[in-house]
């Protein structure tokens, strides 16, 4: 039987039971595209506010350049220790292939994505100095039917973000906060 499934006899033998932490909430791609657009349906079923959240490094082609690969995925590391150390465990948590971090925010507005928001850009550059990001976020609104356009948008936000010189944060409908 697989480590995170047991049978209620295993468990009553004293066999430890593998719990999912949240030092463990960062999904692949193929999973977070599914979690997202189950997630982004049931938002729109139910009506309740749901956030896409965007999150790069600045720079961060050129720290590889300079420092090697190494440096880089130190960086991302701290980047999604940040991440998880400030958002919600109901919150979906993924890594893109384009070295970008995605959080999914369930029952999130708009005014909540922009303090959480602002809060990983004030850390990430307080952080040892080492590095400083970009985010760009959008919230769910009635003339986004598909979870794609609401990703659409969070990237056009993040664009301008880093457009800015990036150390901000962009909401979809709003200019660059430093």
């Amino acid at each position: 039987m697989s480590e995170g499934f047991r049978s209620g006899s295993e468990r009553d033998r004293g066999q430890p039971v593998e719990r999912v932490g949240a030092e463990e909430r960062l999904y692949s791609l193929t999973q977070i595209r599914h979690l997202t657009k189950v997630e982004y349906a049931r938002s729109a079923r139910y009506d309740y506010p749901l956030t896409c959240m965007l999150v790069a490094i600045d720079g961060l082609s050129a720290l590889r350049d300079r420092a090697g690969y190494d440096a880089k995925e130190a960086a991302l590391g701290e980047l999604i220790e940040l991440l998880r150390a400030n958002t919600r465990v109901c919150d979906y948590l993924g890594r893109l292939v384009d070295e970008r971090l995605l959080a999914v925010m369930p029952h999130t507005a708009a005014a909540g994505a922009a303090v959480c928001a602002q809060r990983l850009v004030q850390l990430a550059s307080g952080s040892r100095g080492r590095f400083t990001i970009s985010v760009g976020w959008a919230e769910r609104t009635k003339d986004l039917p598909y979870f794609d356009q609401l990703l659409e948008k969070a990237e056009a936000a993040l664009a301008r973000a880093e457009a800015a010189g990036g150390n901000r944060s962009v909401g979809a409908h709003e200019g660059a906060r430093s």
